[in-house]
């Protein structure tokens, strides 16, 4: 039995078969799951390191990024009002008009915003970035990438609204559970405004290594960008139809005293 748990935990993130000394857990569990609560608490909580960040991006070869700021004035602030955190208290500099040929290609937009989880940003915000220019280059022009801190989704709208985009992809921290903290998600919006509804957006979650990947994820936003263009909106309407996402590397589960799958 004792072999069957351990093929199970290798296979999830998930706290599976993790045993008991008592009526209580044991204190290997008891541990990690304390461990796994400070890691949250810190996604949550610790502020995120801009400077690190616009390394990190430029070392994807990205122009510099622009750094803006909600109407959360702190950490504290930002978690007890969400509704600060969807306005932009700093403004957006305005960019150099693009030259004829990129005139004719729909303007995209990357916002980098911290969220509920720093740690995802700053795990997963740059190598996201990355993946998401190869994927996108070609069909889009991309404007320099703006890292919005004390930031939630719809902060996207704002930053879109003005600097005159087509379309913009949110990265952002995800709320962290005691499983993953560090889970990156991505809001695609066509035609950003204020006032815009959450079922106007296109959401990929769970971004990370031993989720879905890179690649992958910008694939499928891809795929939603340019069916969005088509269809002339994003939301509910827009359907991804590209090929299913493949689960993980994970060991398999063999023998046969394993679950039914």
């Amino acid at each position: 039995m004792r072999d069957i748990w351990e093929a199970m935990r290798a296979a999830t993130d998930y706290r599976v078969g993790i045993g008991r000394a008592g009526d209580s857990m044991t204190t290997d569990a008891l541990l990690d799951l304390r461990e796994a609560q400070a890691r949250a608490r810190d996604a949550v909580h610790l502020p995120l390191d801009v400077d690190a960040l616009a390394r990190q991006l430029a070392e994807t070869g990205a122009a510099e990024p622009v750094v803006v700021h909600s109407r959360a004035a702190s950490r504290a602030e930002f978690l007890r009002r969400p509704d600060r955190g969807r306005e932009l208290a700093t403004g957006i500099p305005r960019h150099p008009r693009p030259d004829a040929d990129a005139q004719q290609m729909p303007r995209l937009g990357i916002v980098v915003a911290d969220g509920l989880s720093t740690a995802a940003v700053s795990h997963h915000g740059a190598p996201m970035v990355r993946a998401l220019t190869e994927e996108l280059a070609g069909d889009f022009r991309i404007d320099p990438v703006v890292i919005a801190v004390q930031a939630r989704v719809a902060i996207g709208d704002e930053i879109g609204a003005a600097m005159g985009l087509d379309e913009v992809i949110v990265l952002i921290g995800e709320r962290p559970g005691l499983s993953v903290s560090d889970s990156l998600g991505a809001y695609l919006t066509h035609h950003p405004k204020p006032g815009t509804r959450d079922s106007q957006r296109n959401c990929v979650s769970n971004i990370r290594p031993g989720g879905l990947g890179y690649a992958p994820a910008a694939a499928t936003l891809g795929r939603l960008a340019g069916g969005a263009l088509v269809l002339g909106h994003s939301g509910v309407d827009l359907k991804d139809t590209g090929p299913a996402v493949g689960a993980p590397d994970r060991p398999a589960l063999s023998g046969s005293g394993d679950p039914e799958r």
